[in-house]
């Protein structure tokens, strides 16, 4: 199956963004007076929406967990947000896909407004055709909602068309919802056996090997 359109995730699978994540989070469970855990055991809040993390992990309410997000963003939007690097080959990628005319888009459960200046910061913001991600306020918060949003922004009919990339379960899920594929990538922030068992359909080592899917 050859794909015309190139769905990416942003956090774990276009950049390593850990430094920038983990120290937000850690900004905010302090100026909430909650203990962190040593920081090895919060790296589940890179990927999914933040306020699911914080509910998941701190047994926070819906409220609790939008004033964990609002805290957390104090630090994120100053700092933590440009605390990360661009993985290894992942340039040299989008410009192929880009030169064999494959539409590249970012679908992010980072606050696009936060997605957008990321791309333009790295100098990668023209690879891409159209930047997906939530509002500020939490709308459009799930990685199906964002996809979706992608979609028919982008007047696409046939979910057949596109391959979603990511290096989380909730990529292969979020995908899973419109009938689209995703292939697990193994340099981010989950394992081979958690993308395989959400149903990733291959796992790919290293940016170049996703070319075999975009002939």
């Amino acid at each position: 199956m050859a794909y015309s359109y190139a769905f990416f995730d942003l956090d774990g699978t276009l950049t390593d963004s850990s430094a920038g994540i983990l120290n937000s989070v850690q900004y905010a469970l302090q100026k909430l007076g909650i203990e962190s855990p040593p920081r090895k055991l919060l790296t589940g809040f890179i990927g999914p929406p933040l306020a699911r993390s914080f509910s998941q992990y701190f047994q926070m309410n819906q409220q609790e967990a939008q004033h964990a997000v609002d805290t957390y963003r104090e630090y994120y939007a100053k700092k933590g947000m440009l605390e990360c690097t661009v993985s290894e080959g992942i340039r040299e990628l989008l410009e192929e896909l880009n030169r064999r005319g494959v539409s590249c888009v970012l679908a992010t459960c980072k606050p696009h407004y936060f997605a957008k200046r990321i791309l333009v910061h790295y100098g990668l913001d023209s690879l891409f055709s159209f930047v997906s991600g939530p509002e500020i306020n939490g709308t459009r918060g799930e990685k199906h909602e964002v996809i979706s949003h992608a979609m028919e922004h982008l007047d696409i009919q046939d979910p057949s068309r596109i391959l979603m990339i990511g290096d989380r379960d909730n990529d292969v899920l979020g995908a899973k919802k419109h009938g689209i594929d995703c292939v697990g990538v193994l340099w981010g922030f989950g394992s081979a056996e958690e993308l395989t068992e959400a149903g990733a359909k291959a796992l790919c080592p290293t940016p170049r090997d996703l070319l075999e899917f975009f002939p």
